[in-house]
């Protein structure tokens, strides 16, 4: 698998999808996983941007089974095959000016393309695509060694394919107009290609090919916002391959066991993140109790929007069954219980207007305010209480516990009211409930 390191630290979706479906086929055939690093581009090349690909690769359960190699290290190498191609004539000096050059060795300031030999079909059998074609007249002469001094893209990955062993090159779509240029270049060089197998683009909702610039493409954004590894992982698995009983969501070991690489489709690949999202609600769920919290911790501390000190670990214990039947990533936990860790309710302004736009608001506030100075201060009894209140009021349950909902926890919707509430003490449950009520006071009428 092949990365060139990013700057900014950011790995696409479709690069990962790449890297696991290079990792799922050689699980699957019992081959070796390769990782190379293309940071050839000085301007580019920061360790941080390789240790960040390393981090998240594992993050993803992605593994590789060699050192990396870095292509910065090969240079000599690729100087190398590019003087054997201006040896034999299947390449020729150029200047800036795109001028041929006579001479065969390589010149500073100068660049060397590759000769595009005149009149030839280009073929080869993609596992994928099946048999492609394309016309040598159709092709440019092409830059393999730059001005500069460094081997461009084609030339470094057709060498170093070869000199790593690579056999099977699994790559996205939008490369397979380089295969014919590579194929010509290793037949200058005397070795055979590699089997490709080119995977489906990656489309958004609109059918349009993924793009960082319009779409939530970045592989570590959605780590951060509290997707699972696995879930992530089982969901770029199917993008552009599906199991044969169509059993989606299931361990990466049986995926490994089902992948078949010629089972791959043509067609573009939708990435949906509304399945994405259900594959991780699911995969959530299906954790254990102590497992949810403990990989929940980093936004129920230093991500999280209350103050550290003010964290209960028993009340997020008591809380964790209901709360992870809720969520749909690790970072909606916070929505779910910072109302019991913040000096005050959050403020939702959509949620305070839906609970307490009725005219019945206020005199529901009145009577849970009274109502809840006196039970019991136990789910059971704030539940029967909170029945008898909405039956007084002539309402159903939910449309009574609203305006209490909002006032306590500032939200309309959360884990069951009754079983969170009396983890808050009594006299705070009161404070908020008269806090609302007074608001409802000041605000003006309408």
């Amino acid at each position: 698998m092949r990365f060139a390191p990013s700057p900014t630290g950011f790995l696409h979706v479709g690069s990962a999808r790449t890297a696991l479906f290079n990792w799922i086929y050689a699980r699957s055939v019992g081959g070796r996983m390769l990782l190379r690093i293309e940071d050839t581009d000085e301007a580019r090349n920061q360790p941080e941007a390789v240790d960040l690909i390393y981090d998240l690769l594992t993050w993803l359960g992605i593994d590789w089974d060699e050192e990396p190699v870095f292509q910065s290290e090969r240079r000599e190498r690729h100087r190398e095959a590019v003087e054997s191609l201006l040896a034999s004539g299947a390449a020729y000096l150029c200047d800036a000016d795109n001028r041929p050059v006579a001479g065969t060795a390589l010149r500073p300031g100068l660049a060397t393309r590759f000769r595009m030999p005149a009149g030839r079909t280009v073929s080869f059998d993609d596992v994928v695509r099946g048999e492609v074609s394309f016309a040598s007249d159709d092709l440019e002469d092409f830059v393999v060694w730059r001005s500069g001094g460094t081997a461009t893209f084609l030339l470094a990955n057709a060498v170093d394919d070869v000199d790593m062993g690579v056999t099977d090159a699994i790559r996205g779509e939008d490369l397979l107009s380089g295969v014919p240029k590579v194929i010509l270049l290793l037949e200058a060089l005397g070795v055979e290609p590699p089997v490709y197998a080119h995977l489906p683009l990656l489309v958004n909702a609109a059918r349009k090919k993924l793009s960082k610039r319009r779409d939530d493409v970045s592989l570590g954004d959605y780590r951060a916002r509290g997707y699972l590894p696995e879930a992530m992982a089982n969901h770029l698995a199917l993008l552009g391959w599906g199991p044969a009983d169509d059993v989606e969501i299931r361990p990466m070991a049986e995926i490994v066991e089902q992948f078949r690489l010629a089972d791959v489709n043509r067609a573009p690949a939708f990435f949906d993140t509304k399945k994405l999202e259900h594959f991780n609600g699911v995969y959530i769920r299906a954790l254990s109790t102590g497992e949810f919290l403990r990989r929940s911790a980093p936004w129920l501390g230093e991500r999280a929007s209350w103050p550290p000190e003010r964290t209960r670990p028993e009340v997020l214990e008591a809380l964790a069954p209901v709360v992870q039947e809720k969520v749909r990533t690790l970072g909606d936990i916070g929505r779910y219980v910072d109302w019991l860790f913040l000096a005050d309710p959050p403020e939702d302004a959509d949620s305070w207007k839906k609970a307490m736009g009725s005219e019945q608001a206020p005199a529901l506030l009145d009577d849970a305010i009274a109502t809840y100075a006196t039970a019991d201060w136990t789910p059971e009894a704030a539940h029967a209480a909170a029945l008898a209140l909405a039956e007084r009021h002539g309402l159903k349950l939910g449309k009574a516990q609203a305006p209490i909902r909002v006032a306590l926890t500032g939200h309309t919707v959360g884990p069951p009211l009754f079983e969170s509430m009396v983890l808050l003490d009594r006299a705070e449950v009161l404070r908020r409930l008269r806090n609302a009520r007074t608001r409802l006071d000041l605000e003006p009428a309408g």
